[in-house]
């Protein structure tokens, strides 16, 4: 017993002899028989080692007892961690730790908190072998997980504390287990020293060989790499062992390799053209498309001869992916060697490729075309009217990013008359429909190069078509992201700029909401300035007042400018112009220096357009004066001083305050202000001023730090030295402001503001650019040499009246579609009609003695055959032959003959889609409107008909499609007459009209 009481009272007093800080109060100490403990524990950061950590400790129990540390997750923010105390747990480190970050660790008990200090610790993560200093403990075996950092200590010797008493020293390390955390694995990780080496064993390693998902995962780590910019060349070998394989997925990542490494390492690129060149023969579509992309990738000259055959023969490959990619590689090719690209004619080939079946494919030639002849004396691509129709007419085949392509030729084609140009523009009217602002913004663009053509009065013309677009354009803007809202606001400016008033009443939408982005509030409150009429002026303003008080200074500048804008444009109504001067005049009084600054400034423009108001801006000028602090309100303040001056008491005097000042003046626009405004008071009260003016006068001719400050004052000088005393007038008329240049248009902008119209001209050239972004044309920011002309082709558009027509035998793709038909044998379509079958009236109202039509050729009762009369009291009378042939050549032939401007287009709306081709073929036969081939195709019925008009020999050919939407479709007729003499329109109107008459019960 006496032992043990003096042992406790060892303890006690080493407890009172602690320092304050280690002292606990609320716990206090506990025993439990032979593992009873008390543990006093601290953590020392020593800066001289920042790799160690050092856990000091006493312990009254069993020498198993160790300690265990739980980190947390690594952060920024001090994190609690914990230190317990435990007879079977070893340490377990949970975290991943990166060396230089302070952590706050929390020490308890086995059961209940000792204490509550925290203390700062550094750790950097060293992978060496942990060491215990307790001999008899083993140290764990630490586990080095990928992307976990390992403690470790790599100093073992043992610190004392402040008492002297050496302490046992532990490191701490992690455990045997991985974390807890199963956080996925990232490619994109700091290689470390042989981990390519690791690379090349693991892509050698013929259990990946069986498992394609890791060598999946193994490229990828080896593309990693190259993105990060690690030089994985050596693995040039591997990986070109790995390209045989039927991944395709492994196989565009290994042709991204190869082309990567090619160029840097131009030996390694005749490894793999054997290769590829085998790829480009391959069965799969994809792989041959992949290999000629990589093939035509390699960036060398020597690669030339190993390209062209590959390419020439991909060029008639039947599958389109791979005909497409093959229209690219001629591009590579000619930045390659563009004199190879001449000698293959492949210019030639591409124009040939325009009628390529698939869409995609067109468009890639479109791309090449205008790419490989931006030099010549086009400009791009060359276009010609059987062209420029073919394309239009496959408008509804091409993708968004095609009929962009497509629609950028149109500004450039000259319609051949003004038929043609409207026939254009409906072509081009569903494209208004479309979601991409790219598409959109095209054939806005091709609109207005239209209306520049087909009208002499092309400004009416331009703000029907603005009228048209306003609603779609107005949506796409406050539905789109950011960026594309301010690019179409910018377009929607030039359009203002076009055709004013057109978007005044839809103002709100130009409102600026609190999540959109500075650029998007800025250009919205410069154009709310310009849609002001007498009807939302009022609205208007109140929204910029709003806006004043906005924290973004340039915001609430831009407020101001546009309320001075409405008011000098004077476009607000009767009134306008005295509200906003009332409202800058109590802007002059707010303790905002950059409010009241941009407040004078606007004042200072609106005397100048309005000189009546100088009753009104006068009185806050001298103490506006006083306070002004941007040397831009002070210039605007000192020239109103001078302007307002005979109703100004104050004005002289609040003048010499400046004068006497004058060497404190930096600004020099403040001092010719103050020269000029001066000579004014003169002038108005010499008496006043007369003292004062040759003061400054004296100190202006000498002041060197403005030329223009300088001169102004010898120029002053000398007038008044030079002039005689009765003729003072002339200096007068030099000094003052003559307005009446101003006053005579009220609508009329000041110069500065005002766009010249030969620019605006130029800008809406380069609509749909970044001419319009920038507000300057393209010569102004792109150099010489890369700078593309724009022509308007063809040099014989438009035609003359008498001219003849032009023969459009480029753009006859009635043969490829009669291909896609169901009846495509002549023979059969000629048996379809029974020229036995008596046709009777359409006239008629009994339907029920109608024959069957026999549209299989088994044939029927012979009756003679008689021609049908049709007749219509608003129309021409049409006799139909229901007894005439024609062959499919003989159809091709005429129909190219009639120019697609001579056809006649229109559109019928049908209730029901027709079940089958039969339900329109009957009720057409009926009336001697005979089919030459139809087709039920995915998207639409087609149909080719034809007839002849028994009285002048006139052959009707018809185009129809009936689209499948829904349960709706609606009917287009492409009807073209050809005959021995001029057909008239209005027999061509009555021959559709048979054909709506014949179809009525679909309509």
């Amino acid at each position: 017993k006496s032992k043990k009481k003096e042992k406790l009272a060892t303890m006690i007093k080493k407890r009172r002899s602690s320092p304050p800080w280690m002292m606990n109060t609320k716990s206090p100490i506990r025993s439990r028989g032979s593992h009873s403990l008390l543990f006093i524990v601290y953590f020392i950061m020593f800066t001289s080692s920042m790799n160690n950590l050092v856990c000091h400790s006493f312990s009254t129990g069993s020498s198993r007892e160790r300690v265990t540390f739980r980190s947390g997750i690594v952060g920024m923010n001090p994190i609690s961690s914990t230190l317990t105390s435990t007879s079977t747990k070893s340490i377990n480190n949970k975290a991943s730790v990166s060396g230089g970050l302070f952590h706050n660790l929390r020490l308890v008990s086995n059961s209940k908190k000792v204490n509550d200090y925290y203390v700062n610790m550094v750790v950097q993560p060293q992978q060496q072998n942990p060491s215990w200093s307790n001999p008899n403990t083993s140290a764990p075996k630490a586990y080095t997980g990928n992307g976990v950092g390992v403690f470790a200590s790599t100093n073992n010797n043992v610190y004392n504390n402040s008492n002297g008493g050496g302490m046992p020293t532990a490191t701490i390390t992690n455990s045997q287990s991985p974390p807890s955390n199963n956080v996925p694995e990232s490619y994109f990780t700091e290689a470390k020293k042989g981990e390519v080496n690791e690379l090349r064993q693991l892509l050698r390693n013929f259990s990946v060989e069986k498992n394609p998902m890791r060598k999946r995962e193994i490229i990828k780590k080896v593309i990693a790499y190259m993105t990060l910019g690690i030089d994985v060349s050596r693995l040039f070998s591997e990986m070109m062992l790995v390209i045989e394989t039927r991944d395709l997925v492994i196989k565009k990542m290994v042709y991204l390799f190869l082309t990567n490494y090619a160029c840097s390492h131009p030996e390694l690129a005749q490894m793999c053209t054997n290769t590829l060149q085998k790829d480009c023969n391959n069965d799969d579509p994809m792989v041959r498309g992949l290999a000629l992309r990589a093939l035509c990738g390699i960036r060398l000259p020597q690669m030339v001869e190993y390209i062209a055959e590959p390419l020439k023969r991909s060029l008639q490959d039947p599958h389109a992916y791979v005909r497409k990619t093959a229209v690219m590689g001629m591009l590579k090719l000619h930045d390659l060697d563009s004199e190879a690209f001449e000698e293959g004619k492949y210019v030639d080939i591409l124009y040939d490729m325009l009628r390529d079946p698939d869409a995609s494919v067109v468009s890639n030639c479109i791309l090449v075309l205008n790419e490989v002849m931006a030099k010549g004396p086009d400009g791009g691509m060359t276009i010609n009217r059987a062209i420029m129709l073919h394309l239009l007419n496959r408008l509804g085949e091409f993708s968004e990013f095609g009929v962009v392509a497509v629609l950028d030729l149109v500004p450039k084609y000259i319609p051949a008359n003004e038929d043609e140009g409207y026939q254009i523009m409906n072509l081009l009217d569903p494209v208004l429909r479309t979601s991409n602002a790219g598409a959109f913004l095209s054939v806005i663009f091709a609109f207005l190069s239209l209306a520049d053509n087909i009208q002499t009065d092309s400004q009416s013309m331009k703000l029907q078509i603005v009228n048209r677009i306003k609603a779609p354009l107005i949506t796409m803007m406050a539905g789109g992201s950011h960026e594309l809202a301010y690019t179409l606001l910018k377009h929607i400016d030039a359009l203002i700029e076009l055709c004013p008033a057109v978007f005044d009443d839809e103002y709100r939408q130009f409102y600026i909401r609190y999540h959109e982005t500075t650029p998007v509030k800025y250009l919205k409150i410069s154009i709310l300035s310009k849609l002001a009429n007498p009807s939302n002026a009022p609205d208007i303003v109140a929204e910029l007042a709003e806006c004043v008080n906005d924290s973004d200074i340039t915001l609430s500048r831009l407020s101001v400018r546009s309320m001075s804008s409405i008011a000098c444009r004077d476009v607000g109504g009767e009134g306008c112009s005295d509200s906003i001067a009332r409202r800058l005049v109590d802007m002059l009084d707010l303790d905002i220096d950059h409010v009241s600054s941009e407040a004078a400034t606007a004042l200072a423009n609106i005397v100048r357009k309005h000189p009546s108001l100088k009753p009104l801006v006068s009185p806050p000028l001298p103490r506006a004066l006083k306070y002004m602090k941007e040397s831009a309100g002070k210039t605007s303040i000192v020239y109103l001083l001078g302007e307002c001056g005979d109703i100004v008491p104050e004005a002289p005097y609040a003048i010499e305050k400046l004068i006497d000042s004058y060497d404190k003046i930096k600004q020099p626009s403040v001092k010719i202000a103050l020269l000029i405004t001066t000579m004014k008071l003169f002038f108005l009260r010499a008496p006043e001023t007369q003292h004062m003016l040759g003061r400054l006068l004296a100190k202006a001719t000498e002041d060197v730090s403005s030329q223009d400050l300088h001169d102004r004052a010898l120029l002053y000088y000398r007038l008044l030295c030079t002039t005689n005393n009765n003729d003072l007038s002339v200096v007068k008329n030099v000094v003052s402001t003559d307005v009446s240049t101003i006053m005579t248009n009220s609508n009329t902008n000041f110069s500065e503001d005002t766009i010249d119209d030969d620019i605006r001209n130029e800008l809406m050239q380069e609509f749909n650019s970044l001419s319009i972004m920038y507000g300057n044309t393209s010569t102004t920011f792109i150099a010489e040499e890369h700078q593309v002309k724009f022509v308007k082709m063809p040099p014989e558009h438009p035609l003359s009246a008498d001219a003849a027509p032009v023969e459009d035998l480029a753009v006859n793709t009635l043969a490829d579609d009669m291909q896609q038909t169901s009846i495509a044998n002549q023979d059969i379509v000629n048996d379809a009609y029974d020229p036995t079958t008596t046709i009777p009236d359409t006239n008629t109202t009994n339907t029920s003695s109608q024959p069957e039509v026999d549209l299989l050729g088994f044939g029927s009762d012979p009756t003679p055959s008689q021609p049908v009369n049709v007749t219509n009291s608003s129309s021409p009378s049409l006799t139909l032959d229901p007894s005439f042939t024609i062959s499919g050549e003989d159809y091709q032939s005429k129909w190219a003959s009639v120019p697609d401007a001579d056809a006649l287009v229109s559109a019928v709306p049908f209730r029901s889609v027709p079940s089958s081709t039969d339900a329109i073929e009957t009720p057409l036969t009926s009336v001697a409107v005979l089919t030459m081939a139809s087709g039920d195709l995915p998207t639409e019925l087609k149909f080719f008909l034809y007839a002849q008009d028994v009285s002048d020999g006139t052959i009707y050919l018809v185009q129809a499609n009936i689209a499948k939407t829904g349960g709706e479709g609606d009917l287009l007729l492409t009807v073209k007459a050809c005959g021995v003499s001029l057909v008239e329109r209005q027999r061509t109107l009555s021959f559709v009209e048979i054909i709506k008459n014949a179809l009525s019960s679909f309509t």
